[in-house]
């Protein structure tokens, strides 16, 4: 679809005026609101991508609409703008109608935005426009995770990108949780939470609870976390208080959260068991948080009762 992209050596970097804005926002608020498709041509695409730069929201809006509704015709301008517009707020708003046209195509474009652009919300746009193509970005977002350089910002806005897909390509996200990259298997493991919950497929719960034994205690981690967010208290209160004495830290403390979440009020005893063990004050700490609460809701759950 992006065939004639090449043919477009360079993005225009000139700007509408306010009235010029106005006036061609005007125009497309008529069209759209006929329903009308707004012309493509050369020219016409040029000037509404102008218009994503104005300073007004509301025109940004309307000009990303108009964009939206050409479609795939718009495909080119829009990730060439993307990557080599020199005004940030273009680029951010080209990330937002490709996001409007979900086109697969753009994905290439989307992926070099996300690795090399410096601003965040350009990042997060491209990222959930990848979401947006669903699963055909999954590969794509898995890769990034293998590479070394791959920041906790841009970590985070994977894995919100494959909860998203996750129910679209289950499978992909099954063999993601076996991948040999302990990053890789965070982000599947976290993006198996909507499976668990809106799927009868028990295959990734199960593959959630194999990941309490992960040799990394940040799959461990996540794990945890996850069990405490979409499961029931009494399916999993037994292997969860077995994760009370995990060699690391940050895997106790998870624990120990998610099952003050669950409402695991039987669990109280366990971790007063594993407190008395503990050495590190800041598990501790959590800990005696954890006791607290489910003792104080233990007790208002029985009053209402007597």
């Amino acid at each position: 679809m992006l065939q004639d992209f090449t043919d477009i050596s360079s993005i225009s970097e000139s700007q509408l005026t306010e009235e010029e804005a106005q006036q061609l926002a005007d125009e497309l608020n008529a069209q759209l609101g006929e329903g009308e498709i707004p012309q493509s041509d050369a020219e016409s695409l040029e000037r509404m991508v102008a218009g994503l730069g104005d300073a007004r929201g509301v025109l940004r809006l309307t000009f990303a609409k108009s964009l939206g509704a050409v479609g795939d015709k718009a495909l080119p301008i829009l990730c060439k703008a993307l990557r080599s517009h020199q005004n940030v707020i273009v680029r951010r708003a080209s990330a937002k109608t490709l996001n409007l046209i979900g086109n697969k195509e753009a994905l290439p474009y989307l992926l070099e935005a996300f690795l090399e652009d410096s601003d965040p919300v350009v990042l997060g746009s491209s990222a959930g426009a990848m979401a947006t193509i669903g699963p055909d970005a999954m590969d794509s977002l898995l890769g990034i995770l293998k590479n070394p350089d791959c920041t906790p910002f841009q970590v985070g806005l994977i894995n919100l990108a494959l909860s998203f897909i996750g129910a679209k390509a289950p499978e992909t996200l099954l063999e993601a949780a076996d991948s040999d990259v302990a990053e890789v298997r965070v982000a599947a493991i976290s993006a198996l939470g909507d499976q668990i919950q809106k799927s009868d497929d028990p295959r990734a719960q199960i593959r959630v609870f194999k990941a309490l034994d992960d040799i990394s205690s940040e799959v461990r981690a996540e794990a945890v976390t996850l069990i405490g967010k979409s499961c029931d208290a009494e399916d999993v209160e037994h292997m969860l208080c077995k994760k009370l004495i995990d060699e690391d830290n940050q895997v106790r403390k998870n624990t120990a959260m998610a099952l003050m979440k669950l409402e695991a009020y039987n669990s109280v005893e366990s971790i007063e068991r594993a407190k008395s063990a503990e050495t590190d004050k800041s598990v501790q700490a959590v800990f005696n948080v954890a006791i607290n609460i489910l003792s104080r809701d233990l007790q208002e759950h029985r009053s209402k009762y007597e």
